[in-house]
């Protein structure tokens, strides 16, 4: 006598996946938080002697020091800072006197995220084109003349482009601020005058990385023989390109872009500092600066989250892109 087979509620599998990205999300950010906070600590430089400045007594001194719980063991200082953190017990801030989330989370993430948005939108809008016209015109002038900007836009760090932006853009023609930030949410049309340059330094690498992966994937792509079967069946080339041949592209450079966009937002830091844009890189450096550890510490999390969260949405974007992956439960 057969035994009916045991049905597996479905959404069994959405908990348990759910469950153990959470497991690993938060193994991630515990070692991240454990490794930079000892690092932080053995970092040269007394943030006391900072806060209290250039004339000050032993007494304040210690004091102070001891507020700080500074004068603990290190195990019991993380545990203490943990313990306030998950809470959401920040700390404050010596130097402005603010609370540190409403610096990190309000103030400054939302500058780091606008810039690398619009900085993505740029690679976007002129790498995938970029690409595709290489592909389809492979060999030609304007495969040559794509190439040579991917290849400069891969040739130029960040910071030397802002450089010369500024002092092309900025200085000699005066068309762009060279620094400054004026949120896009508040006046749009201020907010993207003030971050052009920013976002064309910070795009103009994955501007020639998608360039070249859109080109590459697209040749390999034109070459099989449902592309073949698609031209054989009167569709016009146009839709043979960006219809069956895109579809098959998106796979690897989604994967490409999610890879890199880490990248971009360690590129972020270096372009915030040039450019003087309030964001997370900009408010670690200047934590860096003054020994405020909170802060760097903060602005750590934030990124490490960031970095997490970009994976998490790339992962769950393969679902999208090939649905034979949520068929067999990816």
């Amino acid at each position: 006598m057969q035994h009916a087979q045991k049905k597996t509620w479905p959404g069994r599998a959405v908990i348990r996946r759910a469950l153990g990205a959470m497991a690993q999300t938060a193994l991630v950010l515990l070692v991240v938080s454990v490794v930079s906070f000892m690092f932080l600590k053995l970092s040269p430089g007394d943030p006391v002697a900072i806060m209290l400045g250039s004339d000050f007594s032993r007494e304040s001194y210690d004091k102070l020091y001891h507020e700080l719980g500074l004068d603990r063991p290190l195990p019991a200082q993380y545990a203490q800072w943990l313990g306030r953190f998950v809470q959401g017990d920040w700390g404050s801030s010596y130097v402005s006197k603010q609370d540190i989330f409403e610096q990190a989370v309000l103030q400054a993430l939302p500058v780091t995220l606008t810039l690398a948005a619009c900085s993505l939108l740029i690679a976007l809008l002129v790498g995938i084109p970029l690409g595709v016209l290489a592909a389809v015109r492979r060999n030609s002038w304007v495969d040559l003349a794509a190439s040579a900007v991917a290849i400069g836009g891969n040739a130029f760090p960040s910071f030397y482009l802002g450089v010369v932006l500024i002092w092309v853009f900025s200085v000699s023609l005066g068309w762009f601020p060279s620094m400054g930030y004026v949120s896009p949410w508040s006046d749009f049309g201020t907010g993207l005058w003030h971050l052009a340059l920013p976002a064309l330094t910070l795009g103009a690498w994955y501007v020639g990385l998608i360039a070249t992966v859109t080109r590459s994937s697209l040749l390999e792509v034109l070459e099989q023989p449902y592309m073949a079967a698609a031209r054989a069946r009167g569709e016009p080339e146009w839709r043979v390109i960006l219809v069956h041949g895109m579809r098959n592209v998106l796979m690897p450079l989604v994967t490409v872009i999610g890879l890199q966009l880490g990248g971009m937002l360690r590129g972020a830091v270096m372009t915030e500092v040039v450019f003087t844009l309030p964001g997370l890189g900009m408010m670690i450096t200047n934590a860096v600066q003054t020994r405020e550890y909170l802060v760097v510490q903060a602005g750590i999390m934030m990124t490490a989250l960031l970095f997490i969260a970009v994976n998490f949405t790339v992962d769950q974007t393969y679902s999208i892109l090939d649905p034979r992956l949520r068929k067999h439960g990816r």
